[in-house]
């Protein structure tokens, strides 16, 4: 039998290069004393404080700004089992952690009391489908009627780049208030607006090493990194409401939501999900996808029929997919998203609370709530009690050895 620890230190370097993940790089250099000492273990600090992106009266002085945080969206299993969980986590500080909606920004609250506090990742099969940065304001004082642009501002999706394993520059990419790009450069530390907007843009994305941009007729471009026009890769498509970019399977794809206010729906009272109702507001809930794939050769959007047996996740700040059979439950060829239509009191065993998810089925265009699909339900809430066993059994080992 080989002996795996005796690999070249160059064909380790190789492979770590390869590794998509920090996490997998953490994984891969946990396997032997050998990969661990020929590989460095890389440490990437997320960037301090930096200035606003100044909008609407918001002063840019030095006392305020913003700070970034990562998340990362995990598929997590126990070995030689077919479960799965979907969690987001956030790290704000070394070795403190947060659990997260996976399709949101709320926290997963409150955890059932069996939960474990500290979890041996090492013991469970993991999978990482995706990571989000988040802007957060630092001593945020808001000059007046200012709050309204502040706020749109840092609850935008944004999107890291690093300048090289080796360098500590990076780029983030996010929308401004206006509907324009907006870049900001480690380097000149300072933010610049991208003035090319056709139609306000819906989102952004990290693909393949470069920035890539949709808005809201479907036009997609790449955003180069010295903050000129984009270039041109998919002409409009028109038709829907939001457009979101997903990376599946290598290629990218443009998802087209479409939104109706009509509120002449055939709903059951009765049901846990109610619909949002406040004075004066009307909520736009969705009634359709549309689904295209990016052909840049051609500039143009071609729509797909199916997505065979893969799973569209469509979230405030991220976007992810991955195979039915990798998932717990959960058919393919289907969309899940957060709607405003679908809403939880978090009072139930079992549910989210605020907006909660809806299910998508491109085989027959259905839309119904995540309540519909008992099985997918599983996949979100609530943990799964195979986490406290494995980890109890884990702290049973710790104390055998410690007899």
């Amino acid at each position: 039998m080989a002996d795996w620890s005796l690999l070249p230190k160059e064909l380790l370097e190789d492979i770590a290069k390869r590794l998509g993940s920090s996490f997998y790089l953490l994984r891969f250099r946990s396997v032997c004393s050998s990969w661990r000492s020929s590989i460095p273990s890389r440490p990437r600090r997320l960037p301090g404080r930096f200035p606003f992106l100044t909008n609407y009266g918001i002063s840019d002085s030095s006392t305020l700004g913003f700070h970034l945080s990562k998340r990362t969206v995990f598929l997590i299993g126990p070995p030689k089992s077919p479960d799965r969980w979907l969690v987001k986590i956030e790290e704000d500080v070394p070795g403190r952690m947060h659990l997260l909606n996976p399709l949101s920004r709320l926290p997963l609250s409150p955890l059932p009391e069996a939960f474990p506090k500290v979890l041996d990742l090492s013991r469970f099969w993991i999978f990482d489908l995706g990571e989000e940065y988040v802007l957060h304001c630092v001593n945020f004082r808001p000059l007046v009627n200012a709050l309204g642009g502040a706020a749109n501002l840092y609850m935008e999706k944004v999107v890291f780049m690093c300048l090289g394993d080796e360098s500590s520059d990076f780029v983030l990419l996010t929308i401004h208030v206006s509907g324009r790009l907006a870049m900001f450069k480690s380097v000149e530390k300072r933010w610049t607006i991208i003035h090319d907007m056709p139609s306000p843009y819906d989102d952004v994305t990290l693909f393949k090493g470069q920035f890539y941009a949709v808005d809201g007729t479907g036009r997609t471009v790449v955003v180069g990194l010295d903050s000129k026009n984009p270039s041109l890769a998919a002409n409009p498509v028109y038709g829907g409401d939001k457009k979101f970019l997903v990376e599946s399977r290598g290629e990218l794809l443009v998802v087209d939501m479409y939104l109706s206010t009509d509120q002449e729906v055939d709903w059951d009272g009765d049901d846990e999900v109610s619909q949002v109702q406040l004075d004066g507001c009307i909520y736009e809930r969705t009634v359709k996808f549309k689904v295209y794939r990016m052909d840049e050769g051609g500039q143009k959007l071609v729509q797909m029929k199916s997505l065979g047996d893969r799973v569209l996740f469509l979230g405030d700040d991220c976007t992810f997919s991955a195979s039915a059979s990798e998932l717990s439950g959960c058919k393919g060829n289907c969309i899940y998203f957060t709607d405003n239509f679908f809403y939880t009191s978090g009072e139930e065993e079992g549910t989210f609370k605020g907006r909660d998810i809806g299910v998508f089925d491109l085989d027959n265009g259905t839309i119904a709530p995540l309540t519909d699909y008992p099985e997918s339900s599983k996949l979100f809430w609530p943990p799964p009690v195979w986490l406290s066993s494995t980890t109890s059994q884990v702290q049973t080992e710790f104390e055998g050895l410690a007899l």
